[in-house]
């Protein structure tokens, strides 16, 4: 992470445990603007945190800000695994007068506090979503809001559009953790509501706008170590075939090796620790799942979800490591937990997903939903075999040292006595009875 600034501040290690922000004297006088605070539609703001990317949209959001509401604007940049080069956002902010300038590689933490946790829990939104951009913006709201309380800030902004969910995601998490924070979402105010007067509006301002931005893009992304989405525009027709060119982290199914790939991924209480027995960090197993899932083309999805905010949308998704990672570990689950474990773990299940796609990742009700998964995944360890093959992951070992799958009981051999075959008509009946009981009343209503 890295501040620029103009006072010296301590360095400190956070709950990842990277490093503190650095800072230094990275911008001249000259070019700082010498803001003065005005009255916009969210009151009067002397400063704010700004969640920004360096592109086309955040660099303009940053200018209108500053001629908007005349306050100091603090950028922060995160490093989710988006596979973009970070220096570009800090040159730009510079350039744009910013005196205090965060970057920070949130990645382990990304994965080990969010993905990880989401995993244990088996999520799937509408039974096909893996949530990809849906666990990041908690961390980025989380981030955000220490930054605020770090430099002094009242306000907060991102730059997500009104019609779509992460709206709610970025201000139910800011206001979970900061009750009075004021929340500036530009999209929500201005009247640059077309890709001409957003151009027109960086051309004014000095703005550099790429030649890819300049004309209508086909389609708009959001990627981090755990996937990449692709919705708008060309996709906005659920009929409409997605390019194959579009696609950035997979080949083909129809174009990966005709030789299958095993790999062995070995979990600790529900997370995966090491892939063919070497030891990795969470950031680096998701990292190499990616890889080998990319690479024998795992994880696309087609998909029109149900949008909280109460429109149907089309989106287009990869996620191949998540989707190997996913049946790895339900089939650690199958010889680890109790049937009713897992039964009841797949009755919250789809309240869970909602939880974590509608923005609720800091609700008590989640909160109280983790503690009970967790629980569950105590003693879920042990080793599964995975074969990886054209667009499929499919299952074929799982181990355990705790593992509850009797052979013996199992076998259709001679099981020494353990299982009474004739035990289960007495169960048979029992379970039947309120059946039996109902036939006989109802036949002798129809008689």
């Amino acid at each position: 992470m890295q501040l620029l600034g103009g006072q010296q501040q301590k360095a400190f290690l956070g709950r990842a445990g990277r490093a503190a922000p650095s800072v230094r004297n990275g911008v001249s006088r000259a070019r700082v603007v010498s803001a003065q605070a005005k009255t916009g539609k969210m009151g009067k703001v002397n400063k704010v945190v700004l969640a920004y990317s360096g592109g086309l949209d955040t660099s303009i959001i940053l200018k209108w800000l500053q001629d908007e509401y005349g306050c100091e604007v603090v950028t922060f940049t995160a490093d989710l695994g988006q596979g973009e080069e970070l220096e570009p956002a800090r040159l730009k902010a510079e350039k744009a007068g910013i005196k205090q300038i965060f970057i920070e590689d949130l990645r382990e933490e990304f994965v080990r506090d969010y993905v990880f946790p989401m995993f244990r829990a088996n999520s799937l939104y509408e039974g096909i979503y893996l949530l990809g951009t849906s666990i990041a913006r908690p961390l980025i709201a989380k981030r955000q809001i220490e930054i605020a309380k770090e430099v002094g800030a009242d306000a907060v902004s991102h730059g997500a559009t009104g019609k779509g969910n992460d709206q709610v995601r970025f201000e139910v998490g800011y206001y979970s953790l900061k009750p009075d924070i004021k929340v500036i979402a530009p999209w929500r105010e201005w009247d640059l509501l077309s890709r001409t007067k957003l151009i027109e509006y960086a051309e004014k301002h000095n703005i550099a706008v790429p030649a890819s931005k300049r004309n209508e893009p086909p389609f708009s992304c959001d990627a981090n170590l755990l996937h990449i989405s692709y919705e708008g525009n060309a996709l906005e027709d659920p009929w409409t075939r997605p390019s194959e060119d579009m696609f950035t982290r997979s080949v083909s199914p129809e174009k990966a090796p005709d030789k299958p790939t095993e790999i062995e991924i070995e979990f600790e209480k529900g997370n995966p620790v090491a892939i063919d027995g070497v030891k990795m960090s969470p950031a680096t197993i998701l990292t190499k799942l990616n890889q080998l899932g990319g690479a024998n083309g795992i994880g696309r999805v087609d998909l029109v979800e149900s949008r909280f905010v109460g429109m149907k949308s089309r989106g287009v998704y990869e996620t191949p490591g998540g989707t190997i990672l996913l049946q790895a570990h339900r089939a650690m689950e199958s010889i680890t937990l109790d049937r009713a474990e897992l039964h009841l773990k797949d009755d919250l299940m789809p309240r869970y997903a909602e939880m974590v796609y509608n923005g609720f990742w800091f609700s008590p009700e989640r909160e109280a939903l983790q503690c009970l998964i967790d629980k569950t995944q105590e003693f879920c360890c042990g080793t599964v075999r995975c074969v990886l093959y054209k667009g499929n992951v499919t299952v074929n070992g799982r181990k355990s040292n705790f593992s509850l799958y009797d052979k013996v009981i199992a076998s259709f051999e001679d099981d020494q006595g353990l299982y009474n075959q004739e035990d289960a008509a007495g169960f048979i009946k029992l379970q039947a009875l309120r059946l039996r009981t109902l036939g006989v009343n109802r036949y002798k209503l129809k008689a």
